[in-house]
């Protein structure tokens, strides 16, 4: 090319959770049976959404105003509904101005990074969810900052390190909580976010809160909101549908913005957030529709709860499991699916291996592994060689740990406990060997 057109931060973007696709589509191809347990979605492992809100989205559709534009910030019946929702819960109150939509939290998430000063870092927290990660990333032209979360702590933030590196990195301007936790399944302590909130206040800095699964923490008593304790600290807190309806493929997803009045630096930066979303008119109009009306459900309470319950039990039978198996730690998930097992320093050696039956299956593999790759993604690779079993290795998360991520989804009980049984079979193989 006549000029380099590649953006500074091309390189940061990364998405190991559907990385890893590519390479199970081809031991498939070879002729083994794929589980896939490398992605959070509840309707490809099963789940049949409730007649009731299928009912509720075909009567949105017989609206011709479901086939229409929406506000830019989206509907504003449903943001009145949505307000009305969060102030009636105490905490940081809102207008419907302070809410606005996008195609899923992805397209948030990229916005909310690439519309900060590019000298502007947002921290967050290790092991890294890959969209906030790589956007993060991205738009600074260098690596993601964090903050450790600790396994041996249950997966809780290391609070030491997160203000020591806000403290000597005047770079950093925000803070990043995803809670419920995602890829560990950890939900924040209200007094850790108290604390975190404290530091945010004292470093003049803003936090950015996902809480897309907020309504699938297992105890809905041990779930806090950002809203609820943030004070008078500016921050963003994103939502959405696709975890918990679920509707994934709605892309529907939207933020609540607190504080804005309280600094005007940041008021500006929001407004850019809107103008951006401006100039692509609006977000899709049919799932927004239907919010109100399912939400407001008397069968809405009692549907998230049974989502809750089924993913506890889940999280309950995988640790069960797991807590037998020698040389790894892997903390009872307590929110959201998934669940994030590390293996012990020292454990790994970069030359273990499965047995493989299916020849073509294991020279795959050893061509795959024979150049070098992270000792966790090594034991991925071998482990789906030899059972079929997808998971994502945790060193994709951004961090130097070493394990892997697995979902909570599958619907049929005896197959979930044959994955997670195999899970913790394998690895005691695989450190033997």
């Amino acid at each position: 090319m006549r000029n380099n057109i590649v953006h500074q931060g091309a390189g940061e973007l990364t998405y190991e959770i559907r990385g890893i696709v590519e390479v199970a589509e081809k031991i498939k191809g070879l002729g083994q049976e794929i589980y896939w347990e490398n992605i959070g979605d509840p309707v490809a492992k099963g789940y049949q959404i409730p007649e009731w809100i299928k009912d509720m989205v075909k009567k949105a559709i017989d609206d011709n105003k479901s086939f229409a534009y929406n506000p830019t910030k989206g509907l504003l019946e449903t943001r009145n509904f949505l307000m009305k929702k969060r102030n009636s819960k105490g905490g940081a109150k809102i207008t419907a101005e302070d809410i606005c939509f996008f195609n899923g939290l992805g397209d948030a998430i990229s916005k909310v990074y690439t519309y900060l000063k590019k000298e502007a870092r947002v921290i967050g927290p290790s092991p890294a969810y890959s969209t906030h990660s790589s956007a993060e990333g991205a738009h600074a032209g260098y690596p993601h900052i964090t903050y450790n979360l600790l396994p041996e702590k249950n997966w809780l933030p290391d609070l030491n390190d997160l203000r020591n590196k806000i403290k000597y990195n005047p770079a950093i301007s925000g803070i990043l909580i995803i809670n419920p936790d995602n890829p560990t399944g950890m939900v924040y302590p209200k007094k850790v976010l108290q604390e975190m909130v404290k530091i945010a206040k004292e470093y003049d800095l803003f936090i950015v809160s996902d809480e897309i699964y907020c309504n699938v923490a297992h105890d809905k008593k041990k779930m806090t909101a950002l809203a609820e304790i943030i004070g008078d600290v500016p921050g963003i807190a994103m939502k959405g549908i696709s975890k918990e309806f679920p509707w994934p493929g709605s892309r529907c997803g939207w933020i609540e913005i607190y504080n804005k009045d309280k600094d005007e630096i940041f008021a500006k930066y929001v407004k850019s957030i809107v103008n951006a979303k401006m100039l692509e008119v609006c977000s899709t109009t049919l799932p927004q529709s239907v919010i109100p009306a399912i939400m407001s459900d008397p069968r809405y309470e009692s549907h998230l709860e049974e989502r809750r319950k089924f993913y506890k039990k889940r999280a309950g039978m995988a640790f069960d499991i797991l807590k037998k198996v020698q040389g790894i730690i892997s903390p009872k998930a307590a929110g959201a699916f998934y669940v994030s097992t590390v293996f012990k320093d020292g454990v790994l050696n970069g030359r273990q291996t499965l047995k493989i039956k299916n020849d073509k299956v294991r020279k795959f593999v050893e061509e795959k592994t024979a150049n070098g790759v992270s000792p966790d993604k090594r034991f991925v690779y071998y482990l789906m060689g030899a059972t079929g079993i997808c998971v994502v290795p945790l060193s994709g998360f951004n961090c130097n740990l070493q394990g892997f991520r697995a979902t909570l989804l599958e619907s049929d009980d005896s197959k979930f406990k044959w994955i997670f049984e195999t899970l913790g079979k394998k690895i005691g193989e695989y450190l033997k060997s």
